[in-house]
Protein backbone atom coordinates (compact mmCIF):
# COMPACT_ATOMS: atom_id res chain seq x y z
CA UNK A 1 0.00 0.00 0.00
CA UNK A 2 1.15 3.19 -1.26
CA UNK A 3 0.59 6.56 0.56
CA UNK A 4 2.13 9.75 0.29
CA UNK A 5 3.17 11.90 3.21
CA UNK A 6 4.06 15.80 3.00
CA UNK A 7 7.12 17.94 4.41
CA UNK A 8 6.41 20.79 6.72
CA UNK A 9 6.77 24.47 6.04
CA UNK A 10 9.68 24.39 9.08
CA UNK A 11 12.30 26.17 7.10
CA UNK A 12 9.61 29.29 6.96
CA UNK A 13 10.29 29.86 10.90
CA UNK A 14 14.16 29.88 11.54
CA UNK A 15 14.10 32.51 13.74
CA UNK A 16 11.80 30.73 16.02
CA UNK A 17 14.10 27.71 16.64
CA UNK A 18 17.66 28.53 17.18
CA UNK A 19 18.46 25.14 18.47
CA UNK A 20 17.19 23.52 15.82
CA UNK A 21 19.03 25.37 13.07
CA UNK A 22 21.01 22.39 11.43
CA UNK A 23 18.22 21.02 10.64
CA UNK A 24 15.97 24.41 9.30
CA UNK A 25 18.78 25.00 7.38
CA UNK A 26 18.85 21.84 6.02
CA UNK A 27 15.17 21.55 5.00
CA UNK A 28 15.58 25.19 3.63
CA UNK A 29 18.72 24.92 1.70
CA UNK A 30 16.62 21.87 -0.06
CA UNK A 31 13.28 23.49 -0.27
CA UNK A 32 14.76 25.99 -1.69
CA UNK A 33 17.22 23.80 -4.40
CA UNK A 34 14.03 22.66 -5.74
CA UNK A 35 12.21 26.02 -5.92
CA UNK A 36 15.49 27.69 -8.29
CA UNK A 37 15.76 24.30 -10.29
CA UNK A 38 11.84 24.28 -11.41
CA UNK A 39 10.88 24.13 -15.02
CA UNK A 40 7.39 25.03 -16.80
CA UNK A 41 5.59 21.79 -17.56
CA UNK A 42 3.88 23.11 -20.29
CA UNK A 43 7.67 24.16 -22.00
CA UNK A 44 9.33 20.87 -21.55
CA UNK A 45 5.79 19.17 -23.44
CA UNK A 46 6.65 21.83 -26.18
CA UNK A 47 10.28 21.91 -26.30
CA UNK A 48 10.59 17.88 -25.59
CA UNK A 49 13.35 18.69 -23.30
CA UNK A 50 12.71 14.85 -21.80
CA UNK A 51 11.36 13.16 -24.50
CA UNK A 52 11.31 9.92 -22.37
CA UNK A 53 9.16 11.86 -20.23
CA UNK A 54 6.94 13.81 -22.36
CA UNK A 55 3.61 11.64 -21.95
CA UNK A 56 4.16 11.41 -18.15
CA UNK A 57 3.88 15.68 -18.46
CA UNK A 58 1.17 15.44 -20.45
CA UNK A 59 -0.52 13.04 -17.67
CA UNK A 60 0.36 15.02 -15.16
CA UNK A 61 -1.25 18.10 -16.59
CA UNK A 62 -3.99 16.17 -17.61
CA UNK A 63 -4.24 15.13 -13.87
CA UNK A 64 -3.84 18.62 -12.66
CA UNK A 65 -6.63 19.75 -14.48
CA UNK A 66 -9.04 17.14 -13.67
CA UNK A 67 -8.59 18.07 -9.86
CA UNK A 68 -9.06 21.43 -10.29
CA UNK A 69 -12.46 20.82 -12.55
CA UNK A 70 -13.82 18.17 -11.42
CA UNK A 71 -12.35 17.42 -7.78
CA UNK A 72 -12.69 21.13 -6.71
CA UNK A 73 -8.99 21.32 -5.56
CA UNK A 74 -7.07 24.21 -4.89
CA UNK A 75 -4.83 25.19 -8.60
CA UNK A 76 -1.92 26.73 -5.84
CA UNK A 77 -2.01 22.82 -5.35
CA UNK A 78 1.44 22.58 -7.64
CA UNK A 79 2.07 20.58 -10.64
CA UNK A 80 2.90 22.87 -13.29
CA UNK A 81 6.62 22.68 -12.46
CA UNK A 82 8.76 19.99 -12.57
CA UNK A 83 12.37 19.63 -10.97
CA UNK A 84 15.21 16.99 -11.66
CA UNK A 85 16.06 15.64 -8.42
CA UNK A 86 20.12 14.46 -7.91
CA UNK A 87 19.65 11.78 -5.55
CA UNK A 88 17.50 8.42 -5.92
CA UNK A 89 14.42 9.47 -3.71
CA UNK A 90 12.41 12.65 -3.00
CA UNK A 91 13.13 12.58 0.48
CA UNK A 92 12.97 10.72 3.76
CA UNK A 93 10.42 10.82 6.99
CA UNK A 94 10.40 9.57 10.56
CA UNK A 95 7.70 8.48 12.78
CA UNK A 96 7.17 7.19 15.86
CA UNK A 97 5.06 6.38 18.88
CA UNK A 98 5.53 4.81 22.36
CA UNK A 99 6.46 1.57 22.78
CA UNK A 100 3.24 0.60 25.12
CA UNK A 101 0.21 2.94 23.75
CA UNK A 102 -0.08 4.39 20.12
CA UNK A 103 0.79 7.59 21.27
CA UNK A 104 2.71 9.33 18.50
CA UNK A 105 5.66 11.55 18.56
CA UNK A 106 4.74 14.86 17.67
CA UNK A 107 7.13 17.70 16.38
CA UNK A 108 5.66 21.29 16.35
CA UNK A 109 6.38 23.88 13.89
CA UNK A 110 4.47 27.61 13.12
CA UNK A 111 1.45 27.13 10.40
CA UNK A 112 1.40 23.53 10.87
CA UNK A 113 1.49 23.30 14.21
CA UNK A 114 1.96 19.29 15.43
CA UNK A 115 2.60 16.63 13.38
CA UNK A 116 3.84 12.89 13.58
CA UNK A 117 6.43 12.97 11.12
CA UNK A 118 10.21 14.81 10.44
CA UNK A 119 11.07 14.68 6.74
CA UNK A 120 14.74 14.93 5.62
CA UNK A 121 16.23 15.57 2.16
CA UNK A 122 19.44 13.65 3.41
CA UNK A 123 19.33 10.19 4.43
CA UNK A 124 22.06 10.10 7.22
CA UNK A 125 20.03 12.76 9.13
CA UNK A 126 17.21 10.48 8.97
CA UNK A 127 18.31 7.61 10.00
CA UNK A 128 20.15 9.88 13.31
CA UNK A 129 17.02 11.40 14.03
CA UNK A 130 15.21 7.49 14.49
CA UNK A 131 18.46 6.46 16.14
CA UNK A 132 17.91 9.19 18.82
CA UNK A 133 14.33 8.34 19.15
CA UNK A 134 15.11 4.32 19.17
CA UNK A 135 17.52 5.10 22.38
CA UNK A 136 14.56 7.48 24.29
CA UNK A 137 12.43 3.98 23.88
CA UNK A 138 9.83 4.81 21.20
CA UNK A 139 9.19 2.61 18.26
CA UNK A 140 10.18 4.24 15.04
CA UNK A 141 9.72 3.83 10.93
CA UNK A 142 11.93 5.67 8.37
CA UNK A 143 10.37 5.64 5.25
CA UNK A 144 10.82 7.22 1.92
CA UNK A 145 8.73 10.34 1.18
CA UNK A 146 7.56 9.78 -2.44
CA UNK A 147 5.60 13.05 -2.52
CA UNK A 148 5.05 16.26 -0.43
CA UNK A 149 2.62 19.61 -0.06
CA UNK A 150 3.49 22.92 0.96
CA UNK A 151 0.42 23.45 1.55
CA UNK A 152 -0.36 26.12 -1.38
CA UNK A 153 2.78 28.40 0.11
CA UNK A 154 4.67 27.57 -2.78
CA UNK A 155 3.52 25.63 -6.38
CA UNK A 156 4.69 22.01 -5.53
CA UNK A 157 6.41 20.75 -8.52
CA UNK A 158 6.23 17.00 -10.44
CA UNK A 159 9.93 15.29 -9.13
CA UNK A 160 11.93 13.40 -11.53
CA UNK A 161 11.85 10.61 -8.92
CA UNK A 162 7.82 9.83 -8.96
CA UNK A 163 8.43 9.56 -12.39
CA UNK A 164 8.81 5.56 -12.12
CA UNK A 165 5.41 5.45 -10.34
CA UNK A 166 2.58 3.12 -12.66
CA UNK A 167 0.63 5.87 -14.14
CA UNK A 168 -2.28 5.29 -11.80
CA UNK A 169 0.09 5.99 -8.91
CA UNK A 170 1.37 9.69 -10.21
CA UNK A 171 -2.00 10.47 -10.54
CA UNK A 172 -3.10 9.76 -7.28
CA UNK A 173 0.03 11.33 -6.06
CA UNK A 174 -1.13 14.77 -7.74
CA UNK A 175 -4.61 14.25 -6.12
CA UNK A 176 -3.14 13.65 -2.70
CA UNK A 177 -0.88 16.06 -2.62
CA UNK A 178 -3.04 18.88 -3.87
CA UNK A 179 -6.01 17.95 -1.60
CA UNK A 180 -3.52 19.22 1.65
CA UNK A 181 -3.18 22.75 -0.53
CA UNK A 182 -6.99 22.31 -0.35
CA UNK A 183 -7.96 21.62 3.30
CA UNK A 184 -5.86 21.53 6.36
CA UNK A 185 -6.67 21.08 9.59
CA UNK A 186 -3.64 22.40 12.01
CA UNK A 187 -2.24 19.91 13.64
CA UNK A 188 -4.83 17.32 12.84
CA UNK A 189 -2.55 14.69 10.44
CA UNK A 190 -4.66 11.87 10.81
CA UNK A 191 -7.64 13.98 9.41
CA UNK A 192 -5.62 15.54 6.67
CA UNK A 193 -4.02 12.49 5.90
CA UNK A 194 -7.51 10.28 5.52
CA UNK A 195 -9.32 12.65 3.32
CA UNK A 196 -6.06 13.12 1.46
CA UNK A 197 -6.53 9.42 0.97
CA UNK A 198 -9.96 9.12 0.59
CA UNK A 199 -9.75 11.73 -2.27
CA UNK A 200 -7.14 10.22 -3.92
CA UNK A 201 -9.13 6.90 -4.06
CA UNK A 202 -11.91 8.40 -5.09
CA UNK A 203 -10.38 10.87 -7.74
CA UNK A 204 -7.38 8.49 -9.20
CA UNK A 205 -11.22 6.17 -9.88
CA UNK A 206 -12.99 8.48 -11.79
CA UNK A 207 -10.28 10.10 -13.62
CA UNK A 208 -10.06 6.51 -15.59
CA UNK A 209 -13.63 6.37 -16.27
CA UNK A 210 -13.22 9.65 -18.68
CA UNK A 211 -12.82 7.56 -21.45
CA UNK A 212 -9.93 9.24 -22.13
CA UNK A 213 -6.81 6.60 -22.21
CA UNK A 214 -6.86 3.09 -23.94
CA UNK A 215 -5.20 1.22 -20.86
CA UNK A 216 -8.17 2.64 -18.49
CA UNK A 217 -10.26 -1.49 -18.03
CA UNK A 218 -6.79 -2.82 -17.05
CA UNK A 219 -6.17 0.05 -14.47
CA UNK A 220 -9.38 -0.32 -13.30
CA UNK A 221 -8.95 -3.72 -12.72
CA UNK A 222 -5.51 -3.47 -11.12
CA UNK A 223 -7.21 -1.00 -8.66
CA UNK A 224 -9.94 -2.89 -7.84
CA UNK A 225 -8.07 -5.79 -6.87
CA UNK A 226 -5.26 -4.17 -4.76
CA UNK A 227 -8.54 -1.96 -2.78
CA UNK A 228 -9.16 -5.68 -2.05
CA UNK A 229 -6.32 -6.57 -0.97
CA UNK A 230 -5.23 -3.28 0.93
CA UNK A 231 -9.08 -4.05 2.34
CA UNK A 232 -7.99 -7.13 3.71
CA UNK A 233 -4.68 -5.85 5.32
CA UNK A 234 -6.07 -2.52 6.85
CA UNK A 235 -8.91 -5.06 8.70
CA UNK A 236 -6.23 -7.46 9.79
CA UNK A 237 -3.91 -4.37 11.05
CA UNK A 238 -6.90 -2.28 12.68
CA UNK A 239 -8.16 -6.50 13.94
CA UNK A 240 -4.21 -6.27 15.59
CA UNK A 241 -3.85 -2.86 16.56
CA UNK A 242 -7.30 -3.19 18.73
CA UNK A 243 -5.91 -6.32 19.94
CA UNK A 244 -2.58 -4.32 21.84
CA UNK A 245 -4.37 -1.66 23.00
CA UNK A 246 -6.70 -3.85 24.88
CA UNK A 247 -3.02 -5.41 26.05
CA UNK A 248 -1.42 -1.40 26.57
CA UNK A 249 -4.54 -1.42 28.85
CA UNK A 250 -4.31 -4.00 30.66
CA UNK A 251 -2.89 -4.63 34.49
CA UNK A 252 -0.30 -6.91 33.01
CA UNK A 253 3.34 -6.04 34.21
CA UNK A 254 5.30 -4.13 31.65
CA UNK A 255 7.69 -7.35 30.69
CA UNK A 256 5.01 -9.64 30.25
CA UNK A 257 3.25 -6.44 28.30
CA UNK A 258 6.06 -6.71 25.98
CA UNK A 259 6.12 -10.33 25.31
CA UNK A 260 2.84 -10.22 24.79
CA UNK A 261 2.90 -7.36 22.47
CA UNK A 262 5.79 -9.29 19.93
CA UNK A 263 3.02 -12.21 20.14
CA UNK A 264 0.42 -10.23 18.99
CA UNK A 265 2.45 -8.94 16.35
CA UNK A 266 4.19 -11.95 15.17
CA UNK A 267 0.49 -14.26 14.86
CA UNK A 268 -0.74 -10.80 12.52
CA UNK A 269 2.62 -11.61 10.00
CA UNK A 270 1.67 -14.91 9.95
CA UNK A 271 -1.81 -14.01 8.99
CA UNK A 272 -0.98 -12.25 6.53
CA UNK A 273 1.57 -14.42 5.32
CA UNK A 274 -0.89 -17.28 5.27
CA UNK A 275 -2.87 -15.33 2.91
CA UNK A 276 0.29 -14.69 0.65
CA UNK A 277 -0.76 -16.88 -2.30
CA UNK A 278 -4.06 -13.93 -3.02
CA UNK A 279 -1.87 -11.27 -2.48
CA UNK A 280 -0.61 -10.08 -5.35
CA UNK A 281 0.78 -6.77 -4.81
CA UNK A 282 2.84 -7.46 -1.43
CA UNK A 283 6.45 -8.00 -1.74
CA UNK A 284 5.82 -11.01 0.47
CA UNK A 285 9.78 -11.59 1.18
CA UNK A 286 10.19 -8.37 2.63
CA UNK A 287 7.14 -8.08 4.74
CA UNK A 288 8.24 -11.34 6.17
CA UNK A 289 11.65 -10.05 6.95
CA UNK A 290 10.35 -6.09 7.91
CA UNK A 291 10.87 -4.89 11.42
CA UNK A 292 7.14 -4.90 13.07
CA UNK A 293 5.91 -2.33 15.87
CA UNK A 294 3.58 0.00 16.74
CA UNK A 295 4.16 2.69 14.66
CA UNK A 296 3.38 -0.05 11.68
CA UNK A 297 -0.32 0.14 12.58
CA UNK A 298 -0.02 3.52 13.90
CA UNK A 299 0.49 4.84 10.01
CA UNK A 300 -1.43 3.10 8.34
CA UNK A 301 -4.73 4.04 10.87
CA UNK A 302 -3.38 7.56 9.95
CA UNK A 303 -3.70 7.26 6.47
CA UNK A 304 -6.96 5.36 6.28
CA UNK A 305 -9.29 6.26 8.50
CA UNK A 306 -12.91 7.72 8.26
CA UNK A 307 -13.66 5.79 4.71
CA UNK A 308 -17.95 5.45 5.74
CA UNK A 309 -17.57 9.62 7.06
CA UNK A 310 -16.10 10.90 4.18
CA UNK A 311 -18.42 8.97 1.89
CA UNK A 312 -21.26 9.77 3.85
CA UNK A 313 -20.44 13.62 3.25
CA UNK A 314 -20.04 12.94 -0.63
CA UNK A 315 -23.30 11.30 -0.71
CA UNK A 316 -25.13 14.16 1.28
CA UNK A 317 -22.82 16.89 -1.31
CA UNK A 318 -24.56 14.24 -4.25
CA UNK A 319 -21.12 13.75 -5.65
CA UNK A 320 -20.63 17.86 -6.76
CA UNK A 321 -17.12 18.14 -4.91
CA UNK A 322 -17.27 21.56 -4.23
CA UNK A 323 -19.91 20.94 -2.38
CA UNK A 324 -18.45 18.06 -0.77
CA UNK A 325 -15.07 20.59 0.44
CA UNK A 326 -17.09 23.17 1.56
CA UNK A 327 -18.83 20.89 4.05
CA UNK A 328 -15.79 19.21 4.77
CA UNK A 329 -14.47 23.24 5.64
CA UNK A 330 -17.59 23.73 8.53
CA UNK A 331 -15.66 21.01 10.58
CA UNK A 332 -12.64 23.46 11.24
CA UNK A 333 -14.13 24.97 14.40
CA UNK A 334 -14.29 21.20 15.95
CA UNK A 335 -11.01 20.19 18.05
CA UNK A 336 -8.90 17.70 16.84
CA UNK A 337 -10.18 15.04 19.17
CA UNK A 338 -13.89 15.72 18.28
CA UNK A 339 -13.02 15.19 14.57
CA UNK A 340 -11.19 11.96 15.57
CA UNK A 341 -14.45 10.87 16.82
CA UNK A 342 -16.14 11.68 13.58
CA UNK A 343 -13.51 9.19 11.59
CA UNK A 344 -14.30 6.39 13.87
CA UNK A 345 -16.24 3.59 11.54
Amino acid sequence: MRKYFYLTLMFLSMQNYLGCLPYLYHVSKGQLEIISNRESIDFLIQSQKYPNWTEKFKLVKHARNFAIQTLGLNPKGGYIYFTKLNRNEVGWHVTACEELSFNSYTWWFPIVGSVPYKGFFDLEMAKQEEEKLIKQGYDTRLRITAGYSTLGWFSDPLFSTQLRLRNDELVALVIHEMAHATIYFKGDSVFNESYATFLEDIGTELFYQTGLYSEEKKILEIRSQAKKENEFIYQEIKKTADELKNLYESNLSRDLKLTKKQEIIEAYRQRILNSKEKLKFLNVEKFAKAKLNNENFNGVLRYNSGKKFFQKILEESNYNFINFHTKLKEFSNLTSEKRSKLLED
